[in-house]
């Protein structure tokens, strides 16, 4: 390959692509039908609506259009096991899709999962959606890679996920370089400054241990080019709408504080872990008591899911747990793709994965209680909840949060992520409100202030 035919793979492609649908199907929601709308118009947009807002409705719509708009076929790329529930959708809504295993076109809607996606031509398409589209950013480097390559030359392009960023906005960057928009780096230079210093040179420096602030003057600004290639919500009535038949029922979280028989060694007693080696060392040292727990809370009738984090926890687990089925990671990805449907039809009582399998995109409206082992990544837990925890759930969702003395400090820190991204989240949709139009009736509690040179 030549060094210009380097650049031109590497290169975005450029351009104005969106257009304005005539007339949208009318089994939208109002709201749904506004954001499709945007999202067509725009030709590249994010979609961050909260589990259970009807994603998949307004995926399956927005690729039904950009196919009848253009004429080519249009991808949906799903997490594992999210394309069967695509497709029934796609059957109950009326819109031709079908799954793709071998990289076929398979109708004008193709739908896939991340882990296939390296058998698809990226020129037989015309628009690309990413389905739970943070999920990304946990993928190995080389299927990141893959993903960020295939988006790089598309015309028209749809992330949607629950949430783009639930506790660090920077993130938002990863979305915004999938779009065609800044790149990570350039978003960072335009609008923050790193506080962590490299000592030898003066210099910021990347890592994990940057540490990064607003510009000053640079916080509005950065909001307002957010809310030029995404839209967020957590409820209908965020942009006006009602919020009827959008009410989630009572999130029952309770924390389980497990003794273990012997503590470590050279200390009387257990005491809060206060390095990362010293966590997994007791989260190791533990496995039996906190397994056991976990067993003897899904006891019972009625489905569940038994959350992990480490091998021997999901092989313990599966063993104390009566009708309990393990996903691991070393599992064939058809075997995983095939356990994970089984539970969504109800075929397996209790499920045994890890946050990192199974947490993504999938509906179990039908098991409303679940275990769960904290470790610092807000992001696995509240996705791991809201698998249970989504608009559409008919029962209070029990999560029973099993840990340890030496775990404490892993616990605290996700309670302080947890109210993090409730305010982030907060201030983001603020700031992509007061751009919008005000529905009439509506009143919004940031209003837009308007400079005395234009009024």
């Amino acid at each position: 390959m030549t060094y210009a035919a380097f650049l031109a793979r590497r290169a975005q492609l450029g351009g104005e692509h969106g257009f304005r649908p005539d007339l949208l199907p009318d089994f939208l929601f109002p709201f749904q039908n506004d954001l499709v709308t945007w999202a067509l118009t725009r030709g590249r947009a994010a979609l961050f609506a909260d589990c259970g807002l009807g994603k998949t409705p307004m995926q399956l719509v927005w690729a039904d259009t950009v196919h009848r708009h253009t004429g080519r076929p249009v991808l949906v790329v799903t997490p594992l096991a999210v394309a069967y529930q695509t497709e029934t959708e796609a059957v109950k809504f009326g819109i031709d899709a079908a799954v793709s295993r071998d990289g076929r076109v398979t109708a004008p809607i193709t739908i896939t999962n991340y882990d296939r996606l390296e058998k698809f031509d990226r020129d037989a398409y015309r628009g690309v959606v990413c389905d739970e589209s943070s999920s990304i950013k946990a993928f190995d480097g080389a299927r990141r890679a893959l993903v960020t390559d295939f988006l790089r030359k598309m015309p028209y392009r749809l992330l949607a996920t629950a949430t783009a960023a639930p506790n660090d906005y920077i993130e938002l960057g990863t979305s915004s370089e999938a779009l065609g928009e800044l790149g990570y780096m350039d978003m960072l230079g335009r609008f923050f400054v790193n506080q962590q210093k490299n000592a030898a040179t003066g210099r910021g420096y990347l890592g994990q241990a940057a540490k990064w602030r607003f510009k000053g003057h640079a916080e509005q600004p950065f909001w307002r080019w957010v809310a030029s290639w995404a839209r967020a919500l957590r409820r209908p009535s965020d942009y006006g709408f009602d919020d009827d038949g959008f009410v989630l029922p009572d999130l029952v979280q309770r924390e389980h504080v497990i003794s273990a028989r012997t503590p470590a060694d050279d200390v009387l007693f257990d005491v809060p872990a206060v390095r990362l080696r010293e966590e997994r060392q007791e989260a190791r040292r533990t496995i039996a008591e906190r397994c056991e727990a976990a067993a003897a809370l899904l006891d019972g009738p009625g489905h569940g899911i038994a959350w992990c984090q480490l091998n021997d926890e999901g092989d313990t687990l599966t063993r104390l747990i009566d009708g309990a089925v393990q996903i691991s990671g070393s599992d064939h990805v058809d075997a995983k793709e095939e356990a994970l449907t089984a539970f969504s039809r109800g075929d397996i009582r209790v499920l045994v994965t890890k946050p990192t399998i199974a947490g993504w995109g999938l509906n179990w409206q039908h098991c409303s209680r679940m275990t769960f082992f904290p470790t610092h990544s807000y992001e696995q837990y509240y996705q791991a909840v809201r698998r249970c925890w989504r608009y559409g759930q008919a029962r209070p969702v029990t999560v029973d949060i099993v840990t340890t003395e030496g775990g404490a400090r892993a616990l605290a820190n996700l309670k302080r992520k947890a109210a993090q991204a409730d305010a982030m989240f907060d201030a983001l949709v603020a700031h992509m409100r007061d751009g919008l139009t005000v529905r009439p009736g509506t009143t919004y509690p940031h209003p837009v202030e308007v400079p005395a040179w234009a009024s």
